[in-house]
């Protein structure tokens, strides 16, 4: 396949401005950008499925621009519902600098990148409006489909003239960088069609656009989201671990989909792990190959293993094969309490109450249905001291199969 039909097949496009994108893509080599704003100093899960497919296009051969949005950022995206919240400046210059280490390492530094804030810092009021104001309708940003939306309930000056910014930063790279062509999620459409427009208007010349639809779970709801929180991609903020657990359980019926985004492999093993979907689902091959993929290109070969080794022990329960750090990181979210050390093991359970009572204390114990770091126990006697603790620091209590308590000295 050459890249416009395997776009096409990944299901990577949605809006096209011209029928000529497809030659360019297939036959020219050009110089393309994509660009976000700096909200928080790491992206997410949900951005790195449109920077995947800008390193599909740089691997294709293409010139890769990266903007990380300083002057937009500091205005805001129109969101359907309601205004941003204005983020400081410092803030802003942090972000800045997290972003741009993540897509340098994403692009293994083969990726330009720049920032719109050193375009627009000096340019006056007066001045961006006679140059660019004047070349674009209100009647034209009003049919915006993101603008449309808030007339009802009220939207900014500031975030009404977004758009004329974010098409001038396409014009203003278009003139020094000869970039031709925008590549975003299908939200920012409409940004990218002013860029278009004044490109056309004021340089004569023709640009192009495309937008990868919005990756989305069975739910309808954005790709990465867990209990409402990002799944950044900052393993400081997402554990490697934390990232292997939401894609080995991502729906059945989604997980073809997303290897088709999100991973390089190829149509023929794409197929093949649909195939094993079908037949084997209890294998999770295909899961895996998602998880590994993701987060191996994030983080490296190292934290996928290390993912991997955490996720089967606490399977099998086997906490023994793990040390300290990855206890933690493994195990962050279960039930913690205070560790009181020299009391026996029954009035621990229900003094915590990991039991609700003395009796049934003693009824997991003997039927072997209690572990502690990964060593089943049955004596309700058993005193609780420093020689039981990992590291000196940590007991881990198993109840039943899957209910983990973390007692903390």
């Amino acid at each position: 396949m050459k890249l416009y039909e395997e776009l096409v097949w990944r299901g990577l496009i949605k809006d096209i401005s011209s029928e000529e994108l497809e030659n360019k893509l297939n036959n020219e080599k050009i110089t393309f950008y994509w660009g976000t704003d700096p909200t928080a100093d790491s992206l997410h899960l949900g951005h790195y499925s449109s920077l995947i497919t800008a390193k599909r296009l740089a691997l294709a051969g293409h010139k890769p621009i990266l903007l990380v949005g300083g002057a937009t950022g500091l205005i805001g995206d129109p969101r359907p519902t309601s205004e941003r919240e204005i983020i400081k400046k410092e803030t802003v210059l942090k972000n800045i600098e997290g972003i741009k280490n993540q897509v340098d390492k994403i692009f293994e530094g083969k990726a330009e990148i720049v920032n719109n804030y050193e375009w627009m810092k000096d340019y006056s009021f007066l001045d961006f409006l006679r140059d660019i104001g004047k070349y674009i309708n209100v009647n034209y940003m009003l049919d915006k489909d993101i603008i449309s939306r808030r007339l009802e309930t009220g939207i900014t000056f500031a975030e009404f003239a977004y758009t004329l910014i974010q098409g001038y930063d396409f014009l203003h790279l278009f003139r020094e960088k000869n970039c031709v062509l925008q590549a975003e999620g299908s939200d920012q459409w409409g940004n990218i069609t002013t860029g278009l427009e004044l490109i056309k208007k004021i340089e004569g010349k023709e640009a192009y656009g495309f937008t990868m639809p919005l990756v989305l779970d069975k739910y309808g709801n954005k790709f990465g989201k867990s209990a409402g929180n990002a799944l950044w991609l900052d393993k400081n903020k997402t554990s490697s671990y934390e990232l292997y657990q939401y894609l080995i359980n991502v729906d059945d019926s989604m997980v073809i989909a997303y290897l088709k985004i999100f991973t390089f492999l190829t149509r023929e093993e794409i197929e093949a792990l649909e195939e094993s979907n079908v037949k084997e689902p209890h294998l999770r091959l295909a899961h895996q190959a998602l998880a590994k993929a993701i987060i191996t290109d994030l983080h490296g070969e190292a934290e996928y293993e290390k993912a991997l080794k955490i996720s089967q022990s606490l399977f099998s329960g086997n906490i023994k094969d793990l040390n300290l750090e990855e206890i933690m990181e493994g195990l962050k979210d279960i039930p913690h309490f205070n560790l009181e050390l020299n009391v026996s093991l029954i009035d621990l359970l229900v003094n915590n109450s990991i039991m609700n009572s003395r009796r049934e204390a003693r009824e997991f114990l003997t039927s072997n249905a209690l572990s502690i770091n990964g060593e089943i126990v049955n004596d309700e006697n058993l005193i609780i001291n420093d020689d039981l603790l990992i590291d000196g620091k940590v007991l881990i209590i198993r109840k039943g199969k899957k209910k983990y308590y973390m007692g903390l000295k």
